[in-house]
Order: C-alpha cells, then structure tokens, then sequence
C-alpha cells in the first residue's frame, strides 16, 4: 500500500465517475457524483454491525493471529459484539466533516510507546472484507508504514491513522544471526473500517465502491517524526495529550473541528507540529528551545522537552556558595527568568522548578514581562 498506487487508483475512480450517456437529444456526459459521506457512513455503519453481531472470533493464537467465522443457522457460538475475552471497543472519528464510530478489538495492547498518527511504524497486516475474502496481507511480515501519508510506504487508509495509536509497539529481540529481527509482546488487534475511513469511492481490486473493510494487525515499533523540523516529536506537540495531531487547514474537508481536537497554541490555524513558530512571537521554536552559551552554565545543549521536575537537582541548603540546581541540567524548557539575590548577589535566572508554567516555546511572552524575583535570607 503506497502512496503511488492511491493517486493511481484514485485517477481510475475519478474517470469512472464520469459516465458517457448517449441519448437522442444530444451526446452529453454525465457527471455521478459522488455520495453523500454521512449517508454513506450510516450504511457502512449498519454493515459491521451486523458483521459483528454475526460473526466470532474462532482463535487467537499465541502469536496474536485472528481467526474470524460466521455463526451458523442454529449456532451458540458468542458473537464478536457480545463477547467478553476482547471486549470490542470504538472511537470517534472526525473526518469528511462527520463524525465516524469506528469499532476495534485489542488482542494485546503492547509495551512501548504508542505512535501519534502522523508517526512511522513497523507492523504486519492482513485486510479483510466483511465476507471474508482477504485482499491483501504483508505475509506475516513486518513493513515499514508512515502514517502521515508521504513517501513511497505512505498510507493513505484513514482508519490506521485512527486506530493504531491505541496500541503500543513491541519489546525488540536480539537479532537472528541472519541480522532479522523479532519482536515480542507487540501490539496487535483488529479494526473494522466504514469505506470513508478506507478507500470509499475509489475501491481497490477486490474491494468495490464504498465497501467496508477489515483489517488484523500487529505494531512492532514505532519511530517519531518531527514534522515541522523544530526539535520537537509530533507527539510532544500534542497539547491536548490526546495522543493525536491534526492539520485542519483545510476548510473544505474540516469546515468545522471539534475544538478539543485542535493543538494550535496560538490560534493562526496552523497547528503546532506543522508550525515552526508556535507562540507566534516571531521567535522560532527551534530558537527558544535550544539554550544560548552562557545561560544557566553554558554547557549543556539544547534543552527540550517536558517534564522535567524528574530530571532537576535540589539546591543543597548546606552548601550556599553554590546553587546545584542552577548548575545541573534539567532537561527542559524554562518559561520564565527569575532574579535571585543570595549573600548579597544579585543574578538572573530561568525558572526550571515552579509548577503550572508553559513551555518557553508556547509562551510569546516569556522573555518581557514574566519576571519574578527572589530574594533569599541571610
């Protein structure tokens, strides 16, 4: 599934939309519009329902593999949808200006880190349709995805951008002597697609015109990616810790965003991971979070990411010819200078220990007016 092959089967679907109607009147062609997405969501809907509701899960094997069957006439086997072993589990889905319920299973959560959905991830697949018949599969193989959708292993299923941040990736085995790799404890699950969280009006081979879909999965690993090149994850530009980020920029599609799914510090409408200026100061973020020489020792880099209260050192009482928590990194982005005056010392300092302050880089005015000072006793 590339990126290549989208635009490919996207260019066969726009020509077929265009239908020569020859009548005797006139020669005309007649544009088939194409339907309606809500509409066409609550019969998809209504759809996997019923697949649901039809169907059980025959096996799971040790390795996370998914066995799904019809119920027979007359069968007592516990459908997918009243089942208890993998309580089936949905989420809201904004996309195409409506509000998708998209239903999966969590066969194994995992034990690393769960990608945000522009990340890149290794994982195996195999994709179903709602009567069985698999269109596709990495044969068990881990490949490599972006979730983002660019480059030649860009995905361009909606769905997965949705789902897999639900999972974590797996453990990472020592390599094989032929240099392979394994994973264990790995992510794995299964989502069930309404067609405009997959191929909607463009199918797929086997997969028609507005036809949900299926897919089991495994999350191996995960790689974070930096979209807007400012020093900063994607995921540690999710304000909201909703574990997602969106680019609403596009009114046609996102005329109207719910507003807890906008991570904009600034309100321009560009969101944080695609904006290289978050606070909107004209100051970049990559600047304001990379510490100059000289400030706060000079020696320590650039300083990034919250928390860091874990990472600070305490100032030792018993010794105050020397401030340690001054002279220590603690790995993250003050938001404010301070004034301390000790033995009768007067110096400027940025704050790394009060609570509930932003980051430096979503504060335009950090470096003016939020100074605070501090005189110690004698």
């Amino acid at each position: 599934m590339n990126k290549f092959k989208y635009f490919f089967i996207l260019l066969i679907a726009l020509s077929a939309l265009v239908s020569c109607n020859k009548n005797d009147d006139d020669d005309q062609v007649e544009t088939v519009p194409l339907r309606d997405y809500q509409e066409q969501y609550l019969k998809d809907n209504d759809s996997i329902v019923k697949y649901l509701k039809t169907n059980y899960i025959e096996e799971v094997t040790a390795d996370f593999d998914i066995k799904i069957s019809k119920i027979p006439v007359g069968g007592t086997q516990t459908s997918i949808w009243d089942q208890t072993i993998y309580p089936l589990q949905s989420r809201d889905v904004y996309n195409d200006n409506i509000t998708y319920k998209v239903y999966y299973l969590v066969l194994n959560e995992g034990v690393g880190d769960a990608p945000c959905n522009y990340d890149d991830i290794t994982a195996s697949y195999v994709g179903n349709l709602l009567d069985g018949t698999v269109f596709d599969t990495s044969e068990n193989l881990a490949r490599f995805f972006s979730l983002d959708g660019t480059g030649a292993n860009g995905v361009f299923v909606d769905g997965w951008k949705e789902i897999f941040p639900k999972f974590k990736a797996g453990k990472a085995n020592p390599a094989n002597a032929d240099g392979t790799i394994t994973y264990s404890n790995f992510g794995a699950g299964m989502m069930f697609l309404p067609s405009g969280l997959a191929y909607y009006a463009s199918g797929s081979g086997a997969i028609k015109a507005y036809t949900p879909i299926a897919f089991s999965f495994k999350l191996f690993d995960v790689q974070r990616v930096d979209h807007d090149r400012d020093g900063i994850f994607d995921i540690d530009e999710d304000i909201n810790g909703d574990g997602y980020v969106y680019d609403f920029r596009d009114k046609t599609l996102y005329s109207n965003p719910p507003a807890e799914l906008i991570d904009d510090t600034d309100g321009d409408g560009v969101a944080d991971f695609i904006d290289i200026d978050d606070d909107g100061d004209g100051y970049t973020t990559l600047l304001e979070i990379t510490k100059p020489t000289g400030e706060v020792g000079g020696a320590f880099g650039p300083s990034k990411y919250f928390p860091f209260e874990a990472f600070a050192v305490e100032d030792d009482p018993t010794t105050p010819n020397i401030n340690e928590a001054w002279n220590s990194e603690p790995r993250g982005i003050p938001s404010f200078l301070k004034t301390i005056t000790e033995n009768g010392v007067t110096r400027n300092e940025y704050d790394y220990t009060t609570s509930g302050r932003k980051k430096i880089h979503l504060d335009k005015d950090h470096n003016t007016t939020k100074v605070t000072t501090i005189t110690a006793k004698k």
